[in-house]
């Protein structure tokens, strides 16, 4: 996991991330990451539209976005 949140971070691409919350509850979110530590990374949230800390703990699943070129152009 971490292995891939340093290549998101080093390409500048998105990432779908499932995520567990400290209150319990499980969320998608489109993320950028900005920096990642030993137990958190720093990212752009696009669903609250504002940088917010992960625990590296909590990430359930990652997902690359993929673009299309007709979305692109």
């Amino acid at each position: 996991m971490r292995k891939q949140l340093l290549k998101s971070m080093d390409c500048n691409t998105e990432l779908d991330m499932v995520y567990l919350a400290k209150d319990g509850r499980v969320t998608k979110r489109r993320v950028k990451v900005i920096q990642v530590g030993e137990e958190s990374i720093r990212a752009y949230c696009y669903l609250r539209k504002s940088k917010r800390t992960f625990t590296i703990d909590n990430v359930l699943a990652l997902v690359p976005v993929t673009r299309r070129e007709r979305d692109v152009v």
